[in-house]
């Protein structure tokens, strides 16, 4: 059984390597998605349609700079980066992500700004 640290890790590289079926892997089926306090979406299979066309036709990748872990909880500082294949331009930024444990997949992961 992975901790939330290992999958945390997981999802890391797979997003890297542009893995779309190794990422959703990583979160539980009914994984809540949190833009700050708010509900995104629910859902490993929302979850995949969200990401598509980024894997599909994106340049992205993503750094941590420092974890924390306790528990259940995984937070992360992540300097994201992505490439927009239409107008070649280049955005980036840092953000803190937090992943909670469900089931020994990720249950929920917000991104705080």
């Amino acid at each position: 059984m992975p901790n939330i640290e290992e999958l945390a890790v997981r999802q890391l590289d797979a997003y890297n390597r542009g893995d779309l079926e190794a990422f959703a892997q990583c979160y539980h089926r009914e994984v809540l998605v949190l833009h700050g306090e708010e509900p995104a979406f629910n859902g490993r299979d929302e979850l995949r349609e969200r990401y598509r066309v980024m894997f599909e036709s994106w340049s992205f990748g993503a750094t941590v700079s420092n974890r924390l872990v306790s528990g259940t909880h995984c937070v992360d500082l992540e300097h994201w980066w992505r490439v927009n294949p239409e107008t070649n331009e280049r955005s980036e930024g840092d953000l803190i992500v937090r992943y909670t444990l469900r089931d020994d997949l990720i249950g929920t992961v917000q991104f705080l700004k």
